[in-house]
């Protein structure tokens, strides 16, 4: 059986094994991809490469076309069979339409045509390479078990996200007050959900409380519960939510909303360690964790005297900002492959992966909506794709219109077109963090293409 990487591996470490009966051809792909710094094997053996698939972990098999004893679309079959998480480029002199579709129905990344330059080969196995990266990356979290899988919910590899994930698991074990902001989309309930679960009341119960969802009347009632006869219609005792909640985690969505009257009410409880009921005379103890989330401002609130201030400083031991989905752009391949397996899990589709245009659409998009918007894109792609790779066609269609209106942020539409250009290139840059390699995949380009405009425009 083919072997499983635990971990993910530098792309200086991924494993690529080129087949063709012609040592020259061999030599020369192999010389163009080890300068790249991946581990690179040949086989003149079609049938030979097949066993040592079997046996030997490998990221990428680039692969001739014509060959004696297995041609490249039967190797393209066999390796889907014995090792489906393995990339394939085929190469061929002999390339049509008709071959390029085939391939790719077959599962193949690329089906690269002769004569072909280096750049050609660097650039597409560098792409099949990082779409494979985010998609085992996708899997690994998709399979984590345990009672703390929550916590897997808390998706991406930014720097951001990965110091939020270290926060969560330092403070989960405690039962300190947490506040987290931001903007809607972002994923506060999830962080919050992270929480509970790598906390010691995980296995008690976990309540979400939405605060703009009520109004003070119906609020007091949903929390606090009431005694039976309390009022018109009140013909038994019902326990609230936090009594409901009993030794476990209770979340306030957006807390900001909540009435000066019941903010009081929430600090007596909260500092007391026990509820009153409506129209009750004898306090419940209960014991609780409080994680709270707005998308306001809170100190500001306090300020205005909207807020109270003394519950701000009970909530808000340990604060945890969320940042949009713009300032972790690193993240929505990550993200994008998620959803990916949620909804094709849900609609029983056989989508398999998302074409690398569509990816570099996602990538450059601003998603003022954040996470929840990506997710709804997603959605519908998997629900519009019909094949077994998103296109580009399959995302909403004023997506890259939309992509090259936010760019420019000069407002100067008189700019000519080499401007644009250098404008757009500084855009895709900046987005990406400087990371050349997935900059160009955006921009659609390789990368000595992408070097040579950026030292026309003196882009350093």
């Amino acid at each position: 059986m083919t072997k499983n990487r635990n971990e993910l591996m530098p792309e200086t470490d991924c494993r690529i094994l080129l087949v063709d009966d012609d040592p020259r051809a061999l030599k020369n792909l192999r010389r163009i991809l080890k300068k790249e710094g991946y581990q690179v094997f040949t086989d003149s053996n079609p049938v030979h490469a097949l066993e040592r698939l079997e046996a030997e972990f490998f990221d990428l098999l680039v692969s001739d076309l014509k060959m004696p004893h297995l041609n490249g679309m039967e190797l393209l079959d066999r390796v889907k069979t014995i090792a489906p998480e393995v990339e394939v480029i085929i190469i061929s002199g002999y390339a049509s339409l008709e071959g390029a579709v085939e391939a790719t129905k077959k599962g193949a990344y690329h089906f690269l045509a002769k004569p072909f330059t280096p750049d050609d080969i660097r650039s597409k196995a560098a792409e099949a390479l990082s779409q494979k990266r985010v998609r085992d990356q996708a899997r690994s979290i998709e399979s984590r078990p345990g009672p703390g899988a929550k916590g897997s919910l808390i998706i991406g590899q930014s720097p951001r996200i990965r110091r939020i994930a270290e926060i969560i698991s330092q403070i989960a074990p405690t039962d300190c007050g947490v506040l987290i902001c931001g903007e809607s989309g972002t994923g506060k309930e999830l962080v919050a959900q992270a929480i509970h679960a790598q906390s010691k009341r995980v296995r008690r119960p976990w309540v979400a409380f939405n605060c703009a969802a009520f109004s003070p009347e119906l609020m007091e009632n949903e929390l606090f519960g009431h005694e039976k006869g309390a009022y018109t219609g009140a013909h038994q005792t019902r326990a609230g939510l936090l009594e409901m909640a009993q030794g476990g985690t209770v979340f306030f969505d957006e807390i900001g909303e909540m009435p000066p009257a019941m903010q009081v009410k929430l600090l007596r409880a909260l500092q007391e360690r026990e509820v009153l009921r409506v129209g009750g005379a004898r306090p419940v103890p209960v014991d609780l964790r409080v994680v709270a989330a707005t998308a306001r401002d809170l100190q500001e609130e306090v300020a205005a005297g909207a807020f109270r201030q003394d519950l701000f400083y009970r909530i808000n031991v340990v604060r945890i900002d969320l940042p949009t989905l713009a300032e972790r752009g690193e993240d929505i391949p990550l993200l994008a492959y998620h959803f990916l397996w949620v909804f094709k899990r849900r609609m029983n589709k056989q989508v398999k992966g998302i074409d690398p245009e569509a990816l570099g659409l996602l990538s450059a998009y601003a998603f003022p909506g954040n996470v929840r918007e990506l997710m709804n894109i997603m959605e519908r792609a998997v629900a519009l794709c019909q094949g077994e790779v998103i296109q580009p066609r399959d995302l909403p269609q004023d997506l890259a219109l939309v992509k090259l209106a936010r760019f420019d942020q000069s407002g100067d539409h008189s700019l000519t077109l080499e401007q644009l250009e250098r404008n757009y290139i500084l855009h895709v840059l900046n987005r990406t963090g400087w990371v050349r390699n997935r900059a160009a995949t955006i921009l659609g380009i390789d990368r000595v293409s992408l070097w040579r405009k950026m030292k026309k425009y003196g882009i350093e």
